[in-house]
């Protein structure tokens, strides 16, 4: 590689040499003209010499693992995107939770976990621990609000 590097500039400074060498015996006019225009000619040639030696039919080029590493990652960002929904709508259920205890006068920390729903895509929520004193009256509001049944609401009496 660096023979090949070394022969290219080498070619390169001939030229040169050669182009300023006749620059300087040709004598003023139109063939100083030509003789400059084809020089110049001559050097764009020797500068473009790797690039036209190149056999451009060998070229092959393979996407198949960037096609591969983009659904490996477009996969990755949507079972990010799914879990940060699931995270922001379980906060949220379980902020409305603690919102209607409030109103009803209690003291409740909740906590909510999510499923997803029958789409296979929608987290919903389907599980509440509760720490503070049991509410019926909240129970049954988390069942019929929420769809979570009693059997999966957790109830710890008492705050810790």
């Amino acid at each position: 590689m660096i023979g090949a590097v070394r022969s290219w500039l080498t070619s390169i400074a001939a030229v040169t040499l050669m182009l300023t060498v006749v620059q300087t015996l040709v004598p003023e006019g139109t063939l100083r003209k030509i003789s400059g225009f084809t020089g110049g000619l001559l050097l764009l040639a020797a500068l473009l010499q790797p690039v036209l030696k190149t056999d451009l039919g060998q070229l092959r080029l393979d996407f198949s693992g960037y096609e591969e590493a983009i659904e490996a990652r477009t996969a990755e960002l949507d079972n990010a995107g799914k879990e940060e929904l699931a995270a922001i709508i379980a906060g949220r259920t379980a902020a409305y939770i603690s919102d209607k205890a409030d109103a009803l006068g209690l003291d409740v920390e909740a906590r909510v976990e999510t499923e997803p729903g029958a789409d296979g895509e929608t987290p919903l929520p389907a599980w509440a621990e509760l720490r503070g004193p049991y509410s019926q009256d909240l129970a049954d509001w988390i069942a019929g609000e929420l769809g979570i049944p009693a059997e999966r609401q957790v109830w710890h009496e008492g705050k810790n």
